[in-house]
């Protein structure tokens, strides 16, 4: 017997229903702190400020976290004897520090990433409400459907994403020069190959993409877009092959203090299988191995096609186009949930530059070690940017594309520029899918030049 409430019967229900829920979520966490509780109890690792302090009355070591190289007019460096050196131990210690609400509002980017944190989760569940409304069936429009504050949130969302990244992309210390040049080159090749896709000129038998509905114009913007877009994206994928890496303890140094723990080396190891896993669904010699052509041969009445059945585990074109689209949102949701191993990573990195300078040689050099474990602390909301940015672009894109065909219909200006039906679910789908291939290719790519000994982490 089925109930239809009746709060759903009026036709602005959907539309006071997004309201009423968008405005609760982000209520809740304006005034709670669930970004710093997310991140609560990280190990960070800081050098000690004052290991021999010539006050005698000094209680002894006291731990700071301080700029490298920086020192009191007091302080005056020791003459040490040329025939005799000794290297102090007290000098190499380092310590381990839980964070806290008042630790990471303390550090560069962090209104940054609980903005772009609430925001995201606000925009995503308002999205996720929409597939589960009713879609009122007397009267059309955005408003009665309720559609314009899913679209508004989603388009919103992406456009803070991609402006944030961006603005953390050209933070001058917070990743090497070179880094930043390979961004450049990643984004003029997949340009290029953003070209040849988009032109069609790589064969359709090679991705199950159509681009017919797009103008050139269209395809132009398209294709520039993908490129930038992978750019952006080449510091993010270091950062997740290099904690990938460690947290996965591929170096096999057996080190507790870098210990990702089972359930995050987990975490690590099933967003990364089915990133690249995702990445293949829209590759056809890799889909023809899943879908099954002959399942709908199974409805004839003629039995002599049950035998092209047999041995055939395949699913059905429909269940398949469905099946891309849980791997998408799995994919996305598994990395959201993968960032608190990868800062944990993150700020590991900081503790093995300290531990293989220390042993490097019998007279180690500190400062390196200290100036990294500083800006690790310093830019620790940064990198949590850049690990929360790509799961967030999926979702977002992959929400927006299950918003109805005919909702952009109303705005005969928007249209006018680009079809309405590619904009809302072909083109979004197509980029929440190229957000996941990009990633997978330049992880996979990072993670064989540790392999081979190419790169190494430092």
């Amino acid at each position: 017997m089925s109930m239809s409430l009746p709060f759903l019967s009026s036709t602005n229900n959907n539309l006071i229903i997004q309201a009423i829920f968008s405005l609760s979520l982000t209520l809740i966490f304006s005034f709670s702190k669930i970004p710093s509780f997310f991140l609560h109890g990280l190990h960070t690792y800081i050098h000690p400020d004052d290991v021999t302090p010539t006050n005698p009355n000094s209680s002894g070591i006291k731990a700071a976290i301080r700029r490298p190289g920086d020192t009191t007019s007091g302080l005056k460096p020791r003459k040490k004897p040329n025939d005799k050196f000794e290297f102090d131990e007290n000098k190499a210690q380092i310590f381990r520090l839980k964070l806290n609400h008042n630790h990471l509002q303390s550090r560069l980017y962090f209104d940054q990433f609980r903005g772009v944190f609430n925001f995201t989760i606000v925009a995503c569940s308002s999205l996720l409400l929409h597939n589960f409304l009713p879609a009122a069936k007397d009267s059309a429009g955005v408003l009665s459907n309720g559609t314009l504050i899913p679209i508004l949130l989603g388009f919103l969302g992406f456009c803070r994403v991609l402006i944030i990244i961006s603005r953390v992309s050209f933070e001058r210390s917070a990743s090497k020069r070179s880094e930043k040049q390979l961004s450049v080159l990643i984004a003029c090749l997949a340009t290029i190959i953003a070209f040849l896709i988009v032109l069609e000129i790589i064969p359709n038998w090679v991705f199950d993409l159509g681009f017919g509905s797009l103008d050139g114009y269209a395809k132009f913007c398209t294709a520039v877009f993908m490129g930038v877009l992978a750019g952006l994206l080449y510091v993010p994928a270091t950062r997740f092959s290099r904690a990938y890496w460690l947290g996965t303890d591929q170096i096999r140094c057996n080190l507790s203090m870098i210990y990702c723990g089972w359930f995050g080396r987990m975490l690590l190891y099933f967003s990364y299988l089915l990133t690249v896993f995702t990445s293949l669904l829209w590759i056809n010699p890799f889909a023809d191995l899943i879908v099954n052509k002959n399942i709908k041969n199974i409805k004839s009445k003629n039995i002599r096609y049950a035998n092209h059945l047999t041995g055939n585990v395949g699913m059905s074109r429909s269940d398949f186009e469905l099946f891309r689209l849980c791997c998408l949102l799995a994919t996305g949701v598994l990395n959201m949930l993968s960032l608190r191993a990868n800062m944990q990573m993150f700020l590991n990195e900081a503790v093995l530059s300290w531990y293989q300078r220390l042993h490097a040689s019998k007279v180690p050099d500190m400062d390196y070690s200290r100036a990294k474990v500083f800006l690790h602390n310093h830019y620790l909301c940064l990198a949590g940017i850049q690990f929360f940015s790509p799961p967030a672009l999926v979702l977002f894109f992959l929400g927006l594309s299950r918003v109805d065909d005919s909702v952009l219909d109303h705005f005969p200006a928007l249209c006018g520029l680009i079809p309405c039906s590619c904009l809302v679910k072909e083109m979004s789908l197509f980029m929440s899918w190229w957000v996941v291939l990009v990633l997978g290719v330049l992880v996979s790519v990072n993670l064989a030049l540790y392999r081979q000994g190419i790169l190494y982490v430092s």
